[in-house]
This record gives structure tokens, C-alpha cells and sequence, in this order.
């Protein structure tokens, strides 16, 4: 029985992404291009493999079974032509990673101009959130994320600056009304800008001075989701409704024009900077390949 094999590139995409618009846009296709190449495998297989619904498109048992048995075979199809890519002059293809919002606002755009200039014929899409995910059931290559939430098994690459802070800041007019905390527990009495992880956790904020540590967690009227309201946490500052804490070089511009006063400043504490991560178990795709050599050279010997 002959099989088109776009048929089935496009039925692993769409089994893989959940949905025929989702796998549109991590494959560069339309989504009825991609219905239309499903239908026509399962008409010329004579079963359904997927089951379409308005919410969801899921597998049937006879779908699972030919994904499992496609998803190693297309993998070693798309290592074999990137073979070929390789003796390209210049790298060609596209490179997707899933990053951090604080990484695509405080490291990547140093990076990625050059990167792109250097590499026209890479495309780049760049997937900024904060949940943990799988960067490959996420149709990405590769993500960035901090040292203690790195996966397991995977390649890491230092990318950015290898030492980082967390700040405290507030607004002049604030401070003036309400006083400036000498100690990380006069926070306890004070209007805070607190964070939450997508996955319903509160941020704590720490601090560190002469070996000590100190932990609280803040009380406040605004509660922002960790990512994309981030900036709604450090305009209410501005304006005077309470204490932020933030990536100094998120804040480090508001510090510097006076919009923010540092709070704290000799508590603040050091972390490591962030890491490029790919899984190390396959051949590694021209485009992410290219990628890794830039960052390793821009960050020089012994990175």
C-alpha cells in the first residue's frame, strides 16, 4: 500500500500538537492543509485515526498505535536530511524555543539581532511562558531556563550573564510616606507587588546578607501572574502603591531614571544566570546546532 509521506508528517504533527491549529503553527502550515492530508491517509488506510471534536482532537487506539510506531521512524527521516544541511554553507531552517519572559526581555535581545544577521536564513519563533514544559511535545527545540529548573537528561549551555540579582524597589513618594525597610522583615508591614506561578505557586522573596538568609512572604493588594503582568507589578510601584520585587536589570532601568528607588540594595540576592537546554539523546538540528556555536563563542573561552 503506498503511502504519501506528507500524509503522515502531517498526522504525527497534528497527534503531537492536540489540534490541527496548533500543529499549523509549529509546522508553518494551514490547518486545513493539514485536515486535508489526514483525511486522505485515513481514507487510503481505511480507519480513523483521529477523533475531532470542537475542543479536542485525540487519537483513536488504532492512531496511537501508528504514531508510536511513525514518531521513531520521522525522527531518524529529519536527522538523515539534516545531514544534508550540514554541508550547506549557511545553515538553513527553523529554530524554536520555549524561554521565559524574564529571558526574552533581559537576554535574548542582546543575542538575537546578531544571531539573525549572522544566519539569514534561519527563521526563529520564540515561545515565551513560564510553565514547565516538555520542549519537545512542545514542537520546540530547545528552551531556556534557570539551574534548578533544568530537565533531566538534557545538554545545558550558559547563555547571558552567568551572575543575576533579584531587587526590591519602590517609588520615592512611597518610601517617604510609609519609611525605608532597614531589614528584610520590615517588609511584613508594607504594601508588596506579589507574584504567582502559573502553576498557582506565590513567590517568596529572599534576601542574603553576611551569610544570613531571609525569607518572607509578602502581603499586598495586587497579585500578578509570573510573565506577561509582570509590568503591571512594576508600573503600581511607580505609582506609589508598594514595594516590587524583580530581576535587577528588569528594574535596574526604572532605578536609573528615578521612576524607582532600591530598597534593601545590600540584601539583594545572587543566583546563576539561565541556560540553553536540548535533549542530548539525537542529532542536534542544523538551525539549534548553529544557535549553540554563536552563544558559546559570544560568551567567549571557558564558558
Amino acid at each position: 500500500m503506498k503511502v504519501d509521506l506528507g500524509d503522515l508528517s502531517a498526522f504525527v504533527a497534528v497527534a503531537r500538537a492536540g489540534g490541527f491549529r496548533d500543529a499549523a503553527r509549529l509546522s508553518n502550515s494551514s490547518a486545513s492543509g493539514l485536515s486535508d492530508a489526514v483525511r486522505r491517509l485515513e481514507t487510503r488506510l481505511g480507519v480513523r485515526l483521529l477523533n475531532r471534536t470542537t475542543r479536542s482532537v485525540v487519537p483513536t487506539e488504532a492512531g496511537r498505535s501508528l504514531l508510536a510506531r511513525l514518531d521513531p521512524v520521522l525522527s531518524e527521516v529529519d536527522s538523515a536530511l539534516d545531514v544534508i544541511n550540514g554541508f550547506r554553507d549557511t545553515p538553513t531552517g527553523t529554530l524554536r524555543l520555549n524561554v521565559p519572559v524574564s529571558a526574552a526581555r533581559l537576554v535574548l535581545p542582546d543575542i538575537v539581532p546578531r544571531f539573525l544577521a549572522a544566519y539569514p536564513e534561519i527563521r526563529l519563533e520564540i515561545i515565551a511562558e513560564e510553565s514547565f514544559v516538555d520542549v519537545l511535545a512542545a514542537g520546540c527545540d530547545a528552551g531556556i531556563r534557570y539551574e534548578e529548573r533544568l530537565e533531566l537528561d538534557m545538554v545545558a549551555v550558559p547563555i547571558g550573564p552567568r551572575i543575576q540579582r533579584f531587587a526590591a524597589a519602590a517609588s520615592a513618594s512611597y518610601l517617604d510616606k510609609h519609611g525605608r525597610p532597614q531589614h528584610p522583615g520590615d517588609l511584613l508591614g508594607h504594601a508588596c507587588m506579589r507574584g504567582r506561578f502559573a502553576s498557582g505557586t506565590v513567590v517568596q522573596w529572599e534576601f542574603e546578607r553576611d551569610g544570613e538568609t531571609v525569607r518572607i512572604e509578602p502581603s499586598g493588594q495586587l497579585l500578578v501572574q509570573i510573565g506577561g503582568a509582570v509590568d503591571l507589578a512594576v508600573e503600581a510601584a511607580v505609582r506609589g502603591l508598594g514595594v516590587v520585587y524583580l530581576f535587577e536589570d528588569w528594574l535596574r532601568p526604572y532605578i536609573e531614571r528615578g521612576a524607582l528607588e532600591p530598597v534593601l540594595e545590600p540584601w539583594w540576592p545572587r543566583f546563576p544566570g539561565p541556560y540553553l537546554y536540548y535533549p542530548g539523546r539525537r542529532l542536534v538540528p542544523a538551525p539549534l546546532r548553529a544557535f549553540v556555536d554563536f552563544i558559546r563563542n559570544d560568551a567567549g573561552p571557558g564558558a
